[in-house]
């Protein structure tokens, strides 16, 4: 059995080198907050547990990381931005493992918002393996905006021994509050 306690962080790159053209540079964002002194945000990143594999690399090759990497995560983070639904290559693949082998939660974390209260109204952002599987009740999801304090929560709270109850979950407002997000 794998030591499952790395974040594995899921992101659409659009097949694009420039770090600031796509969503790796929320990538690039939450491991600054995590590198950064002073501030209080720490996490195993999955990516860092195993070697680095380039893009260019076979896709067999690629594919053996990635689940290597997911076998030791104790959760998903899902970064969703205006073009993630439209990955139709390792998106779908990393979401598919994580919750079908894995069995392990989905942060669903979204760009472009500043709260989340209602999940089902973000449906339109979704990649299609995402959307099938919180209609078919496998997957356990909970959805956060892009914030700092709810990330923080969602990583150290949510794992393969303690999931969302259903593919639907947002914060209360009462947690917004406690995160300094705005309703």
């Amino acid at each position: 059995m794998a030591y499952r306690n790395g974040t594995y962080i899921a992101f659409h790159a659009e097949g694009n080198a420039d770090p600031t053209a796509s969503d790796i540079r929320y990538y690039r964002m939450i491991k600054a907050w995590h590198e950064h002194d002073k501030i209080e945000f720490k996490f195993v990143n999955s990516h860092e547990k195993t070697s680095a594999v380039r893009d260019s690399s076979l896709k067999a090759t690629l594919r053996r990381s990635l689940v290597e990497r997911l076998n030791n995560s104790r959760n998903m983070l899902l970064i969703i931005g205006d073009t993630t639904r439209f990955d139709t290559d390792w998106v779908p693949f990393e979401i598919g493992y994580a919750i079908d082998a894995c069995k392990i939660p989905v942060i669903a974390v979204y760009t472009g918002y500043t709260s989340i209260r209602q999940p089902a109204l973000l449906s339109n952002l979704w990649p299609v393996a995402l959307g099938r599987r919180i209609s078919n009740g496998t997957a356990r999801v909970i959805h956060i905006p892009f914030k700092q304090a709810a990330i923080d929560d969602a990583i150290k709270q949510f794992d393969h021994t303690n999931l969302p109850k259903t593919g639907l979950e947002a914060y209360s407002v009462e947690a917004h509050r406690f995160f300094g997000i705005s309703i």
